[in-house]
């Protein structure tokens, strides 16, 4: 759980810097910072998924994930979240890019590689090396996160302490009887989600963008897909 705290930590002290130095960066270097993150996103995304050692989990998981997360209207609850977040905290002028900046950066950080290697580390090995190395990368993303796109990006902080803190504690119960290919596919799949991140920041989806929050729950099939896969394969063995 501590390192969980201090990525936290870390997020919310880059986004304060974000924030400081917001007014002294241009419009057009804001956007122009955003792109280029939104690339390096890309680029991540993309190393994450094509890690996968088994592509047919990584669809079937996509595709059924997809389906819960549409039933579960996971995108509109957590917009849902966003606006009353900016109702209570936010009566300025940037609350209009609160919804994308929470969103966007929490996706950043809690869906990919580190977060669920990490996690996993620190649950099941007491390892924190990979959490504290996100948590840097995490502190210098939210600096041009949150002088582009606001406060919505310190938040995302809360959301990475409840989600690596729980990822953590699971680990601890079921790491060591979780197999390791499960992990891999949830990094896959996690990649792909990050891919799909990047396109919406670089505006390649048009207006219409794409519903990542509805694709979270893929990122967890793999723990129920590996094993049931595995049983069944052993029947016809």
């Amino acid at each position: 759980m501590i390192a969980s705290v201090i990525n936290a930590i870390l997020i919310f002290m880059g986004s304060a810097l974000g924030m400081v130095f917001k007014s002294r960066i241009k419009e057009e270097y804001s956007k122009a910072i955003v792109t280029g993150l939104g690339l390096c996103v890309l680029i991540i995304g993309i190393m994450s998924a094509i890690g996968t050692d088994n592509m047919l989990c990584v669809i079937i998981c996509m595709v059924v994930g997809i389906i819960i997360g549409e039933a579960l209207r996971i995108e509109d609850r957590l917009d849902n979240l966003g606006d009353r977040l900016k109702k209570r905290m936010m009566k300025d002028r940037d609350g209009g890019r609160f919804n994308e900046g929470f969103m966007g950066a929490t996706l950043i950080f809690c869906v990919g590689s580190m977060a669920v290697m990490g996690s996993m580390e620190a649950g099941i090995n007491q390892n924190y090396s990979i959490i504290l190395s996100k948590s840097v990368i995490d502190c210098v993303t939210a600096i041009t996160l949150a002088a582009a796109l606001g406060v919505g990006v310190l938040f995302s902080g809360f959301a990475v302490l409840f989600y690596q803190g729980l990822l953590t504690l699971l680990a601890m119960w079921v790491g060591p009887v979780l197999p390791e290919a499960a992990v891999t596919e949830m990094s896959a799949v996690g990649g792909l989600l990050i891919i799909a991140l990047a396109v919406n920041m670089l505006g390649l989806a048009g207006e219409r963008k794409l519903r990542v929050g509805n694709m979270l729950p893929a990122v967890f099939l793999p723990i129920a897909y590996i094993p049931l896969v595995n049983w069944i394969s052993g029947l016809f063995s």
